[in-house]
């Protein structure tokens, strides 16, 4: 019977690549298409609200939505 060859001690499980290289222009522009879509659907609601008509349910969670896509990227 032959023995399965052995690691040696530093290597360990292959590290998995980053999606797209980690490429840092690419999380510049994804970060700041989500900071465009936030404003984009924040401004929606808060238009309405600025003409003097009471928020919908649907409007208030919207300005939730876009205020913790904000926060969170």
């Amino acid at each position: 019977m032959s023995r399965p060859a052995e690691a040696s001690p530093g290597s360990g499980p292959p590290q998995p690549q980053p999606l797209f290289g980690g490429c840092l222009s690419c999380r510049f522009v994804c970060g700041t298409g989500l900071l465009l879509a936030a404003a984009w659907l924040y401004q929606g609601p808060r238009s309405v609200m600025k003409r003097g008509i009471p928020p919908s349910m649907g409007a208030i969670a919207q300005i939730t939505f876009a205020l913790s896509e904000r926060r969170g990227g």
